[in-house]
């Protein structure tokens, strides 16, 4: 296990020396982006100007507080609670994320399955898990709403954070076909077979 200090963007090869069990904590930049904001990117043909390539998303709809526009708060927002969501529903927009935007690590919670673990390998991502209940840590990290596209979708808006010290965040799922949700699902199953067998139950 190693931990890494990553200031955005990063290439591929800083990406792909991750590997599960490794840490990794974040500086300068983080985009926030949910179902809604990736519905509309992917299914309805909307596009951000923001330039994602080497980049990290994280999978939130944040609580913010309209402030108005000032030298702290350039674009009107400061955040109130930014908390990271079940990344499951967003399953099929990692390889477009990927492939058409460019970004090189997913942030999330609960995790991803085999078509992202795929999508890492092929293209050079990455998985970093948050605890759920973290978020007002998580908010802690983060300095300042810098800028927010596709504005109709708030809360689901794609946001641009500017982070110092986002993490540690752990590397579930690498680029090189390892994911502890893999590993802990075939360990839960081998642990239920031991159980059953152990009462006389057959699985």
């Amino acid at each position: 296990m190693a931990h890494y200090d990553f200031h955005m963007p990063v290439t591929e090869a800083q990406v792909r020396a991750l590997k599960v069990n490794d840490t990794v904590t974040l500086h300068d930049t983080l985009y926030g982006i949910r179902d809604a904001t990736q519905i509309h990117m992917f299914d309805r043909g909307r596009t951000t100007k923001f330039d994602l390539r080497g980049h990290a998303v994280v999978h939130t709809a944040p609580n913010v507080r309209w402030v108005g526009e000032t030298a702290a708060a350039p674009v009107g927002y400061e955040p109130v609670c930014v908390g990271t969501t079940t990344s499951d529903r967003m399953e099929r927009f990692t390889r477009p994320l990927m492939e058409q935007y460019g970004v090189r690590i997913i942030i999330g919670k609960g995790g991803l399955r085999q078509g992202s673990l795929d999508a890492f390998r092929d293209l050079g991502g990455v998985y970093l898990a948050v605890i759920g209940g973290a978020a007002a840590l998580e908010t802690t990290w983060i300095e300042q709403i810098e800028d927010v596209d596709l504005h109709d979708l708030n809360p689901e808006s794609l946001w641009k954070f500017r982070i110092r010290g986002f993490g540690p965040l752990l590397v579930s799922m690498d680029s090189h076909g390892a994911s502890l949700y893999t590993d802990v699902n075939t360990q839960a199953r081998e642990r239920r077979a031991a159980v059953l067998a152990s009462l006389g139950v057959k699985g």
